[in-house]
C-alpha cells in the first residue's frame, strides 16, 4: 500500500466534490494508500482550510484525517531543511515523508522541483494529475 504526504495545495483541490481530483480525497476515505501526516501538518492544513470553507470544514477534515485508520503519524526530531532556502513552510512535509518512508509527496508546488535533484534522500515528488492517474 502506498505512503503518501499530500501538500495543503493538494489537499484543497481534492476536497471540492466538483473537483477533478476528489477521487484522491474519496481514494484515501476508502482506504486506498496511507497518508503520513505530523501534527505540524495537521495544523496546516486546518489553518489553510479555514481561509479557504469554513472553521467547521476544516476541522472536519483534519478529524476525517486524524482518525482514520489508514492515517501514519510521523513526528520528525530531525530537521533535513531540504527546502528552507526556498521556502521553509515546506519542510514539514519533505521531513514527514522522509520519516514516514512515504512513497510520494504530492503537491502542485514547484519548490519540490528542488528535491528531484537531491540524490539521498531520495523523494518522489507527483503532481496531483500524477497521482491522479496513478490510482486509476
Amino acid at each position: 500500500m502506498q505512503h503518501v504526504v499530500l501538500d495543503t495545495n493538494a489537499l484543497i483541490q481534492a476536497l471540492p466534490t466538483r473537483s477533478r481530483y476528489h477521487k484522491i480525497w474519496t481514494d484515501f476515505l476508502d482506504g486506498k494508500y496511507r497518508l503520513c501526516v505530523s501534527n505540524e501538518i495537521l495544523t496546516e492544513y486546518e489553518e489553510i482550510l479555514s481561509l479557504h470553507t469554513s472553521p467547521q470544514v476544516a476541522r472536519n477534515v483534519v478529524n476525517a484525517i486524524a482518525h482514520h485508520p489508514k492515517t501514519i503519524y510521523r513526528e520528525s526530531y530531525f530537521r533535513f531543511h531540504l527546502l528552507s532556502h526556498i521556502d521553509k513552510d515546506d519542510d514539514k512535509f519533505v521531513d514527514c515523508a522522509i520519516t514516514a518512508g512515504a512513497d510520494y509527496i504530492v503537491t502542485e508546488d514547484s519548490h519540490f522541483d528542488h528535491l528531484k535533484q537531491i540524490p539521498f534522500p531520495k523523494l518522489n515528488v507527483l503532481t496531483l494529475d500524477e497521482f491522479y492517474e496513478l490510482l486509476k
